[in-house]
């Protein structure tokens, strides 16, 4: 390392102003900077020395979610050779055939997203946001496998400028920008979103697996939401696992709690929010078995939704999403409540779209400074009224 500082030190002239290569300043501070802390500090005005800073934080959650992606490569190849070869091949056969097929995602996600970042970083003569390095790899980890990579870049292209840098960049945006990116794709391109024909890859890679025309299979979710009440799906032990068709990274409930137990000892993510997504979920879920309709999903069991679709992942890796959730640690409870109870309802109630949690997050996103704002002011009106009857 102190070889590659040094090599470092020795090009950075080129790179700052008036050298060479200053065009590409930008993309030299974010690489310096994500390789070494930066030994700049504040000079004026009031500032908090810490030794975490932002890019750290976000390497943490890189790190969390690494489980829930080498899963989710593993069980893009258990479906594939489940479906399309009619049996399942080795270990490493169906994780190399995931791994190949979901590579390509995370190199467009990256390629598009950082190469936004960086030219507009290069165009205000700012340095590099680090936010994009969480949204990256959590654009790939949402989508269908079947989802063409084309699309993912423009939903990618989209969400970056239009979520994340027309309001300031990293820190500055109102909404997830992972979640606007599925949005985006499942309201402009809702056949490659949705349905039966999305979820289980039908080509052949490098000769793993083999090449299938035609291959139709379901979710859970997608089955329970056109099933009679009578035919609901049964809970069994893959819905835990994950090896069960859906989004790429979304299926595994252990895979996704490792992540979630790496956030919660980092202290990078609120157990406050997470915590209150689930409480809200299996509530909503109880009320529904309680007084529901008399349809397939509203008798699902409270924690057959929690396992299920992207409930898990949404609520340890999204709507814990600093940035974009409450701030006020009571205002933190109930906006991971709320979540909770909304995914349930847009589920039970919506038919046409089964899942619920993006949305549920979205919508939640979009209250977050209000709950904060009546949260202070609570305690602000409290405050005022012990005070008055201290005075008397």
């Amino acid at each position: 390392m102190k070889a590659l500082r040094n090599y470092l030190d020795k090009i950075k002239p080129h790179f700052e102003e008036g050298g060479k290569l200053h065009a590409f300043h930008s993309l030299f501070d974010g690489f310096e900077t994500f390789i070494f802390v930066p030994n700049s500090t504040s000079t004026s005005g009031t500032h908090i020395h810490d030794m975490a800073d932002s890019k750290r934080l976000m390497s943490f959650v890189v790190i969390a979610l690494i489980p829930a992606l080498l899963f989710g490569m593993y069980n893009v190849g258990y479906q594939h050779f489940i479906h399309a070869v009619g049996e399942t091949g080795s270990f490493w056969e169906m994780f190399g055939y995931g791994f190949l097929a979901v590579l390509p995602k995370i190199i467009v996600s990256y390629v598009v997203g950082l190469g936004i970042e960086f030219a507009i970083a290069q165009w205000k003569k700012e340095e590099v946001n680090e936010g994009f390095l969480v949204s990256g790899i959590l654009i790939p980890m949402i989508v269908p496998i079947d989802c063409p990579l084309w699309m993912l870049a423009v939903a990618t292209a989209f969400s970056v400028i239009f979520v994340k840098e027309i309001f300031g960049g990293t820190g500055m945006n109102v909404f997830n920008v992972a979640l606007v990116t599925r949005a985006f794709l499942f309201f402009a391109y809702p056949t490659k979103m949705s349905g039966d024909a999305v979820w289980v890859s039908s080509d052949s890679i490098f000769g793993l697996g083999q090449t299938v025309d035609g291959l139709t299979v379901a979710t859970p979710l997608g089955i329970a939401s056109t099933a009679a009440a009578d035919q609901l799906p049964a809970f069994d032990i893959n819905m835990v696992t994950g090896l069960i068709p859906g989004s790429i990274a979304e299926t595994s409930v252990i895979a996704i709690l490792i992540g979630a137990a790496i956030l919660l000892i980092t202290g990078v993510a609120s157990w406050k929010v997470m915590f209150s997504v689930f409480v809200g979920g299996a509530f909503m879920g109880v009320i529904f078995n309680q007084f529901g309709p008399d349809t397939a999903m509203a008798h699902m069991p409270w924690y057959q939704h929690l396992a299920l679709g992207g409930f898990c992942f949404g609520a340890v890796f999204m709507a814990t999403d600093p940035v974009t959730s409450a701030r006020t640690e009571t205002g933190k409870y109930i906006f991971g409540f709320l979540i909770g109870v909304m995914a349930i309802v847009i589920r039970v109630l919506n038919p046409g779209y089964p899942e619920g949690m993006m949305l549920a997050i979205l919508l939640m996103n979009i209250f977050a400074p209000l709950i904060d704002y009546y949260v202070v002011q609570s305690n602000i009106n409290r405050r005022e009224k012990r005070a008055i009857n201290s005075n008397n």
